[in-house]
């Protein structure tokens, strides 16, 4: 069975000693809920990539208490990262860097870069500081599903195999991070988040692309997480249906006998309201009582990317 703590200094003891034997611990940020394993262990980050069902190649996010330890993870500091560091850690965003020597195959899935942030959920940096490392942790649900907001999440999608589940309320993003790549000459964002690209461009005076390769024209794009077509999915089918065609739709798949959860967007939705009960809302839909759930785009504008985007994959693991 899970252990069940809360965020006091023993709740945090328990998850560090956890983390030192080698176990899983998982753990509240700002975004989602965690899956941890201490980064320097390349047994415990297997036990990750099992428990989750996540394959080997798909790389983890490793967290830091401060970017002042950036060094001990990564070859280089670019310009670039010390500036968005300093404008948004802690928070929502991950940077993609050159690794640096020691970092295991397992953290990177393999590959030549790693992906950093620094959390701000205070939960997050009590344990990353008591732990003094790094603690690699994709979202604490299975593959390929609907990302945890809550332990109770996090208790439903794991009965046993989490050794430590630390409390720490509703995450205040409800999103999982953006994700920028900064391996080539001119930063890309390769997984849309709560930081929009209009933020990046403002912090770092220069323009930052996105999608597509990471380093200009032929360059390999690195392997991130949540990147894949079919991702952040509920087990009942979603379907994505225009604005303003939710309810003809809902009457058609009444018409065929479906049962039928419906995900309205009222036009003045506010797309970090919507965000932060995304993953929430769509798990209590998913709840076996329904056939379908159908889902009203959202409007196209900039400060809907993230929420597009996990609903276009979501959307596509039904098609």
């Amino acid at each position: 069975m899970n252990s069940a703590a809360g965020a006091d200094a023993p709740g945090i003891a328990a998850a560090v000693a956890a983390l030192r034997a080698g176990g899983l611990v998982a753990f509240p940020t700002e975004t989602v809920y965690g899956l941890g394993a201490d980064a320097r262990d390349p047994a415990a980050l297997r036990r990750v990539y099992a428990l989750k069902g996540r394959p080997a190649t798909h790389p983890l996010i490793l967290h830091l208490a401060d970017a002042a330890d950036l060094p001990r993870w990564v070859a280089a500091v670019p310009p670039a990262a010390a500036l968005l560091a300093e404008r948004s850690w802690p928070g929502p965003l991950t940077l993609v860097l050159p690794r640096g020597p020691g970092v295991p195959d397992e953290l990177t899935g393999g590959q030549d870069s790693v992906a950093v942030r620094v959390p701000s959920h205070p939960v997050a940096q009590a344990l990353l500081k008591a732990f003094g490392s790094g603690i690699a942790a994709p979202s604490a649900n299975r593959y390929g599903r609907i990302s945890p907001t809550r332990a109770a999440h996090v208790r439903e999608e794991f009965p046993t195999g989490v050794d430590v589940i630390l409390e720490g309320g509703d995450c205040e993003v409800g999103l999982e991070s953006t994700i920028v790549s900064l391996l080539g000459p001119v930063p890309r964002i390769l997984r849309p988040g709560v930081i929009g690209r209009a933020a990046l461009e403002a912090a770092l005076g220069a323009r930052v692309l996105e999608g597509g390769p990471a380093g200009g024209e032929g360059s390999p794009t690195p392997r991130v997480p949540g990147s894949t077509a079919q991702h952040y999915a509920p087990r009942t089918p979603l379907t994505l249906v225009p604005a303003g065609t939710l309810a003809a739709a809902a009457a058609a798949a009444v018409g065929r006998g479906e049962r039928t959860a419906i995900l309205a967007c009222p036009p003045d939705s506010d797309a970090a309201m919507y965000g932060r009960a995304l993953y929430a809302t769509l798990r209590a839909l998913d709840d076996g009582r329904a056939d379908l759930l159908l889902v009203e785009q959202v409007p196209a504008t900039p400060e809907w990317d993230a929420v597009r985007d996990r609903l276009t994959r979501a959307a596509a693991a039904s098609a």
